[in-house]
């Protein structure tokens, strides 16, 4: 395995990749763990300082079922298969998932028609175990809900996982099998050239037989450069609240709203860590990088919640966010040989809600026919992936004292809303697709999630990737780039200070 975090050493060894796969987020990260399972030389090129830096990082975490897809289209088609593949892989790579399953609420007879409409297309994509019911049956099974609910579409099927997590795993999973991450390297244009493409980066130039491009927001601009067909990405940003933990949360399903145009509206779900989230909005935003909240915005969300759960409350709010969406205008996903393009170019582009439900499939399914065109071969064993330790807070108290013995550093909490240690700190620097700053460490320990959302245990976190990366203090950052989160020494200040007179 290779893997370099931050700094280029010429072509990384390779004359010329066998596949270099453009994007670190969920899909990227499926396809690279599929091709992990054939020989050759392959790397994921990422922009950011990290996998899972764009949608995969924030969005609602629903599994979706299938029902709402429109049936015939690639959406329907993968995410039904998608769904039904992904917890055998979460449990593959130690993934948490659940499925409290959800219900689609109707306020009105013109919603009761809509959910008539989406259980006939549960029907088509062939979602198991939906059923119209009315609202009596549904404050049975959630009291919380509006009394004015008129009926609802229950989907037993619907899951929970943690996205985050799970492209983390994906990536890591790849990087065992002796696939390359490229990070800090930004593509910012494709060319063809003899035996292939050249991807022109901010850092060099990079050759490979073929490419996958799964940009996300930024797919359109690669694809339109390659394709005889254009297309048009619409950058859509949705804003949430998440709520702490609680002993009960008031839902135990996800509750979504009839959809409308523009998604599938503001729900209230619990997450697979035990939180409530509220939200999205949808909002097709200029700024394909603008993952700003706004008082207009979260007021929005609060205001359609309350249709779901009159008495919504956000005293408990311990962080808002929002994510963006690649919505591509003809409304589909579009996955496989770039239309118009040379042999060797391919692309999942266009994978905006139920995207990361679809996750396993695309995975999969690009991946075997990348590796068909391109010849290459299944590597005859698998190296085996390690078990997902056990994170501390799970673990039993017999657990723990063992954890302790073995390794001293289990002894010390870092964080203490999510009881992270610093064993598990030093864990996640240490992964093949480790954590290289604050925000990595947050993604893989959830160290800074909590109620006090880091004020806590970000001096401490500092510290450690000072020792396991060699950094001075001033070098760490919170999300790679210029987020350094000191600006220097108080006595280096006091110097320049006094050498100024001030």
């Amino acid at each position: 395995m290779v893997y370099f975090p931050t700094k280029n050493t010429g072509m990384r060894g390779y004359d010329m990749y066998d596949v270099l796969i453009i994007g670190g987020g969920v899909i990227g990260c499926a396809v690279a763990h599929r091709l992990s399972e054939y020989r050759g030389h392959m790397a994921v090129v990422e922009a950011g300082p990290d996998v899972c830096q764009g949608a995969s990082r924030a969005n609602s975490g629903i599994v979706h079922a299938g029902f709402d897809a429109v049936p015939g289209t690639e959406k329907a088609r993968l995410n039904v298969k998608g769904a039904r593949m992904m917890q055998a892989l979460c449990n593959a790579l130690g993934v948490p998932y659940g499925q409290p399953g959800a219900m689609v609420l109707g306020f009105s007879e013109d919603d009761r028609a809509s959910l008539q409409t989406l259980y006939k297309r549960a029907l088509q994509n062939e979602v198991s175990g939906c059923r119209l019911i009315e609202g009596r049956e549904a404050l049975t099974m959630e009291p919380q809900l509006n009394p004015a609910v008129v009926a609802a579409l229950h989907v037993p099927a619907s899951g929970l996982v943690s996205p985050y997590e799970l492209t983390l795993a994906l990536a890591n999973a790849a990087a065992r099998r002796e696939v390359a991450f490229l990070l800090n390297t930004r593509v910012q244009s494709i060319k063809p050239v003899a035996g292939g493409w050249a991807l022109h980066t901010n850092r060099e130039i990079l050759r490979t037989r073929a490419f996958v491009n799964c940009a996300g927001i930024f797919g359109g601009e690669l694809h339109n450069q390659v394709s005889s067909r254009p297309v048009r990405i619409i950058a859509r940003r949705g804003q949430y609240y998440l709520l702490d933990r609680a002993p009960v949360l008031p839902f135990g399903m996800t509750m979504f709203q009839v959809p409308t145009a523009m998604g599938k509206g503001v729900l209230v779900s619990p997450t697979t860590h035990g939180n409530l989230l509220i939200g999205p909005t949808a909002e097709d935003i200029p700024d394909m990088t603008d993952t700003a909240t706004t008082a207009s915005g979260l007021q929005e969300v609060l205001q359609k919640a309350a249709l779901t759960w009159p008495a919504i409350s956000v005293q408990d709010t311990i962080t808002t966010f929002s994510g963006i969406r690649a919505h591509e205008a003809a409304g589909d996903f579009i996955i496989g040989a770039v239309e118009g393009a040379k042999e060797g170019a391919f692309e999942a582009i266009g994978i905006e809600s139920p995207g990361l439900s679809a996750a396993p499939a695309i995975g999969q399914e690009l991946g075997d026919w990348v590796a068909y065109a391109m010849q290459l071969v299944h590597k005859p064993t698998l190296t085996p992936l390690p078990p997902a330790p056990k994170f501390f807070r799970h673990m039993s108290n017999a657990e723990k004292q063992s954890a302790c013995e073995k390794n001293s550093d289990y002894g010390h909490i870092v964080c203490r809303c999510e009881m992270v240690t610093e064993a598990e700190v030093r864990q996640a620097i240490r992964q093949p697709v480790g954590a290289r700053n604050l925000d990595g460490v947050k993604l893989r320990t959830r160290a800074g999630m909590g109620r006090c959302q880091g004020g806590f245990c970000s001096p401490r976190i500092l510290h450690i990737l000072c020792e396991e990366l060699g950094l001075a203090p001033e070098q760490v950052t919170k999300f790679g780039g210029a987020s350094q989160i000191l600006v220097g020494r108080l006595q280096d200040i006091a110097k320049e200070g006094l050498r100024h007179g001030q």
